[in-house]
């Protein structure tokens, strides 16, 4: 057994003499915030989560895909990671993380409810708000039978009658991806935005057995809290029963802003630059889940947190040593 007076090894972390300081802050307290949480406290590292409490999946009833956990509603999904992570020493917040800045050779993390918070290093997992097109009844419908993602939903619907609601370039693309999950698929040309579809467009959803309908969408057809179809501006509606959407999407890249991290577009917004690990430009900060990428599904976010955690804790072991070394070599010196 090591001696209690015996020092402390790089590979080992060092108890922090402030109860506000931790060695890592994971900001998002989702699946990939979660994740990465576990790793860490399964690494013996000090971390606080800060969860604002608003996970992108909360208006679905369910999430699909996560192997063992398939149908699960993402409510009960999150409060057992909370429980599981917490087990392992993790401390957990309800709050928001307001701003950043650096802190001598770490991170100062100011939440809302006045608290600061410093960190010898950052795993943002923030995030990102999907916003629905704004016609009349699409929002409150979101997740339920107005939905963005076969590869989430499709099984649920399939063979239904659905509709797609052009809004954008990709709405040809997402018609055609639909009619997998059904042969009943009607592409509303909504908006000029989406543009014209070519020749090839055209003949290609023929192909894919998928009906083009011209006209404004001006709402919804709702009969017993179901959707039952979709209204255009001629006063016609076309019988649906579920309605694919492409959102907008509003990452909350907001605390990476702030450090200077380099950012760059996308089709469906704007997101932070990061290597295979998630580390961004910004030394000691990570990203992780939909903050880096719209596409994140629960199960990629959770595989992004883990791959940033491991890092940040190898950068962690690496640092310490290399603390070790630089203080005997000046040792010598003197």
């Amino acid at each position: 057994m090591t001696p209690s007076n015996a020092p402390h090894s790089a590979a080992h972390p060092v108890p922090t003499a402030h109860p506000d300081d931790y060695e890592v802050v994971v900001v998002g307290g989702g699946a990939a915030g979660l994740s990465a949480a576990l790793v860490l406290g399964r690494s013996r590292r000090r971390t606080l989560v800060v969860d604002a409490g608003e996970p992108r999946n909360a208006p679905s009833d369910h999430m699909q895909g996560y192997l063992t956990r398939d149908g699960m509603s993402p409510a009960e999904f999150l409060a057992l990671g909370r429980a599981e992570v917490a087990g392992y020493g993790v401390e957990l917040v309800r709050d928001r993380a307001a701003d950043v800045l650096r802190d001598g050779d770490g991170l100062a993390v100011r939440l809302a409810g006045g608290r600061t918070v410093r960190a010898r290093r950052l795993i943002v997992a923030t995030g990102l708000r999907d916003e629905p097109p704004g016609v009349p009844g699409v929002a409150e419908r979101f997740g339920r039978d107005v939905l963005h993602c076969p590869f989430c939903h499709g099984w649920e619907v399939r063979d239904g009658a659905f509709g797609v609601l052009a809004t954008g370039p990709l709405a040809v693309h997402q018609a055609l991806m639909v009619s997998g999950w059904s042969h009943d698929v009607v592409l509303f040309a909504h908006s000029s935005a989406a543009g014209e579809p070519s020749a090839t467009d055209l003949r290609r959803l023929a192909a894919a057995g998928v009906e083009v309908v011209r006209g404004e969408v001006t709402g919804l057809r709702v009969e017993d809290d179901r959707l039952t179809g979709v209204r255009l501006a001629d006063g016609s509606v076309r019988a649906r029963t579920a309605l694919f959407v492409a959102p907008r999407a509003v990452p909350h890249t907001g605390l990476l802003e702030r450090l200077g991290a380099e950012l760059h577009e996308t089709p469906h917004g704007t997101y932070p630059v990061v290597d295979a690990t998630g580390r961004t430009s910004v030394p000691g900060v990570w990203a992780a889940g939909n903050a880096t990428g719209f596409a994140e599904q629960v199960v990629n976010a959770a595989g992004g947190g883990h791959r940033a955690a491991a890092a940040v804790v190898g950068d962690l072991i690496m640092s310490g040593v290399d603390a070790v070394l630089a203080r005997e070599e000046a040792a010598q010196r003197v």
